[in-house]
């Protein structure tokens, strides 16, 4: 078993490697260029989309969920462990540097992040329950006709979950509750199978609407929270994003190789964090209901503006002002716990273990929708039942074994999941294009709203 796992944290390391990033970074800023950086002038109109109540006549569009709903699940996916613990280990391993080019990372990954939806909402299906079914898988058979590169992509995806999805959330979950309150990690497991499998046999529907109350309470307390350290500590702020920068463009972001340091940990885990081009989010666009797959993208778009650029830079900039990365030997979720304990005594660290309570938690809902939508493309409806019952499982063995092995399995599969995807995009980037400009145009002509 740790020959196992050894080999697996290997093979993570090179498939995680410059070849992949290069291909995460090329594709982002390749297709902003084509987009001609929609992700700046139309970011406002994508907001105000994201967060409007529905219309009257939006009701009536194809799909199963609204805008808002999609975008929740799919953020419940993102906004997790990568927000709390990502962001602290990059800054552990690369440097302050390393927020820098997780900022870079999302700020080009928005039009990946676009793009992917655009796909996800043109090529998506009716299933036989009458729902829909979209993503990758979707995109590369129908847009690429390649058959094959889809059903490996829906296999890793359904292996991602089990990891990434479940096991790993499940362990965070536990590990924070068992240091706060000493509580045994099975009994946490217990709690979460169940509150799990009550929210996941009800489907997108219900997942929706867990992660449509789960996902803005948390982000709204923790960013408060952090904004607060950030108030209190304001005479701090300009230094530490002068660190920042001169950390990025410094002699320590280049010793690490042709990409430096910072640059491979603040592009690796901003990718980890917002998930940008990893073709998990598309398959909750999908389900949006909207008359056009353009205006959903806008509004997935914003996914990877709210994780990273809000959420994550809150969390780096109050690392940086706490400085405990250099000289406590914390990392991970701890080192934001107590940097937060320490800047803010008394709410701080809870503040941090619910965060990740509830992040976590959000992860493991939106996660089983990713995983149920890759395993009814392989095998159809009839399997998803045995998956989600699968899934549930992983969430209580999750909670209290040694996930070494799945936290290495894990980086394998979601790392596979991005070149599938990556491809597709390349290679579909026309209609990428030209869906957007049928999308302007509509507008300006007034066929659409």
């Amino acid at each position: 078993m740790e020959a196992l796992q050894n080999f697996l944290e290997w093979l993570g390391g090179y498939v995680w490697g410059a070849p992949l990033l290069i291909l995460l970074g090329g594709t982002a800023i390749y297709l902003s260029f084509r987009l001609l950086f929609l992700q700046v002038h139309m970011l406002p109109m994508a907001l105000k989309q994201a967060f409007s109540p529905p219309k009257e006549h939006e009701k009536d569009h194809e799909g199963d969920i609204s805008h808002f709903g999609a975008l929740m699940t799919a953020l419940s996916a993102t906004i997790g462990t990568g927000n709390i613990a990502g962001v602290a280990t990059a800054i552990v391993s690369g440097g302050p540097g390393a927020v820098f080019w997780m900022w870079i990372t999302a700020f080009f990954g928005m039009a990946t992040k676009y793009g992917e939806a655009v796909l996800a909402v043109k090529y998506r299906i009716t299933n036989d329950k009458g729902e829909m079914s979209g993503g990758p898988m979707y995109y590369i058979e129908r847009g690429l006709n390649i058959k094959w590169l889809a059903m490996l992509f829906a296999l890793f995806g359904v292996l991602a979950s089990f990891g990434i999805g479940s096991s790993v959330q499940a362990n965070s979950v536990a590990q924070a509750i068992q240091t706060s309150f000493d509580i045994n990690p099975w009994i946490t497991g217990v709690a979460l199978t169940i509150l799990t499998g009550i929210v996941v046999l009800g489907g997108i529907q219900s997942i929706s609407k867990a992660t449509s109350f789960i996902v803005p309470f948390m982000a709204i307390v923790y960013v408060v929270g952090g904004l607060a350290i950030i108030f209190l500590h304001y005479d701090k702020v300009i230094p530490a994003v002068e660190l920042i920068c001169r950390s990025a463009f410094g002699l320590d972001a280049v010793v690490g190789g042709a990409m430096g340091t910072a640059i491979r940990y603040g592009v690796a885990r901003g990718v980890f964090s917002n998930e940008s081009g990893m073709g998990s989010a598309p398959i909750a666009a999908a389900a949006a209901k909207t008359d056009h797959p353009c205006r959903q993208a806008l509004v997935s778009m914003t996914g990877t503006f709210l994780d990273t650029l809000v959420v994550c830079s809150i969390t780096g900039i109050v690392l940086v002002i706490g400085g405990l990365y250099a000289t406590s030997g914390d990392t991970g979720a701890a080192l934001t716990s107590h940097t937060f304990n320490d800047l803010l005594p008394g709410p701080g660290g809870w503040l941090v273990t619910f965060g990740l309570v509830f992040f976590a938690y959000s992860t493991i809902l939106g996660w089983c929708y990713y995983g149920e939508k890759c395993a009814s493309y392989l095998g159809g409806e009839k399997v998803v039942p045995i998956y989600r019952v699968i899934y549930v499982v992983t969430v209580l063995l999750g909670a209290g074994v040694n996930l070494g092995l799945v936290w290495a399995a894990a980086d394998v599969f979601n790392g596979l999941m991005a070149v599938p995807n990556l491809i597709a995009l390349l290679l579909l980037s026309n209609v990428i294009v030209s869906e957007t400009r049928d999308f302007i145009q509509k507008r300006r002509s007034g066929e659409l709203h």
